[in-house]
């Protein structure tokens, strides 16, 4: 029979849950705030899944600074992983593979943050010939990563070396302080994030019962405004409505930049120009936006392809599909 495959992205933020059939889950959860809790949150999350007889996971969680290194990162994950579930556990590395919980411990650094090469293996076969790129926007970062002749080039593996290569740009759709965007433009406080920006743009749904803001209120219009208003060193009295939907131009067309930057220095090390740009992630429609610095580039949408929730939680999807394909 072939395999029943959930896949697993356990992140910081968000913990991600998908199989290969398009049955996906997002949640929020603050992983560095309660991390005796993530073997409950997944045994919860693994409970709403379909049938599975294997469980395909990848990280980023590791990071949360609650983890003295990445290596206590990596051990915790996966120990609150076993605690959570008795089926069989494959591990997704940047060594473009997957292996057992036991392994993935002693290759903690190959363990450690390689959700973005199963992405981006699973996204390099809409570019089978020739180059391309993946941009992965997600809620908090975006990946940025070549394709040529159906697989990646990476010049990073790691974290630190993505980084400088520029294919991991620390910039996202709901989580990034505009503090770190708009420099001496605005207040350097806490005071607001690109949620509250893409709230006021129309780009993001409100939701009263999302609370994970700048201040604890809700994630309306409203309170974005209130929260934008406060950037500018006023409050919702002082600032108009007005001023604050040009303050979230203004945070929308810097992370455009950054990324088109970006894409320009990673397109460049390819070994012709790329003809496909793939988009992924929550924040697929600033992914658009590197479509702008090349002529005739085409797009392909994970979210169009496989739907808006896949596309969410594309890490996940990935590493199920991948780990279905694989033989053990």
């Amino acid at each position: 029979m072939p395999k029943r495959v959930v896949g697993l992205d356990i992140g910081g933020a968000n913990l991600k849950l998908a199989n290969a059939d398009g049955f996906a889950l997002h949640r929020p959860f603050a992983l560095w705030k309660q991390p005796e809790r993530l073997a409950d949150e997944l045994r919860s999350l693994l409970r709403e899944a379909p049938q599975f007889d294997v469980v395909a996971v990848t990280m980023t969680g590791e990071l949360c600074d609650c983890f003295e290194t990445k290596q206590q990162g990596v051990n915790a994950i996966l120990d609150a992983l076993s605690a959570a579930t008795d089926i069989q556990i494959l591990v997704w590395t940047t060594g473009g593979k997957f292996t057992e919980v036991a392994a993935a411990r002693r290759q903690w650094l190959k363990t450690a943050a390689a959700n973005w090469l199963a992405t981006a293996t699973f996204a390099a076969r809409f570019v089978p010939k020739g180059a391309g790129m993946f941009v992965d926007v997600g809620t908090t970062t975006a990946d940025i990563v070549p394709l040529w002749q159906g697989r990646p080039r990476p010049l990073g593996l790691n974290d630190a070396a993505r980084l400088k290569s520029r294919e991991l740009v620390y910039t996202g759709i709901r989580r990034t302080p505009l503090c770190a965007l708009l420099g001496d433009e605005a207040m350097a406080e806490f005071f607001a994030t690109t949620l509250d920006a893409y709230l006021v743009l129309g780009r993001i749904d409100e939701d009263e019962n999302d609370r994970d803001t700048a201040d604890g209120r809700p994630a309306t219009r409203s309170c974005a405004h209130a929260r934008l208003s406060r950037m500018l060193g006023g409050d919702p009295q002082m600032i108009s409505k007005t001023e604050t939907h040009r303050l979230a131009q203004r945070v929308a067309k810097r992370q455009s930049e950054m990324l088109q930057q970006a894409a320009r220095e990673v397109a460049g090390r390819l070994p012709g120009p790329p003809h496909v740009l793939v988009t992924a992630g929550a924040g697929e429609f600033l992914a658009e936006s590197v479509r702008q610095k090349w002529r005739g580039l085409s797009r392909v949408s994970l979210a169009e392809k496989l739907g808006s929730e896949i596309s969410r939680a594309a890490c996940a999807y990935a590493v199920a599909v991948l780990a279905a394909e694989t033989e053990t």
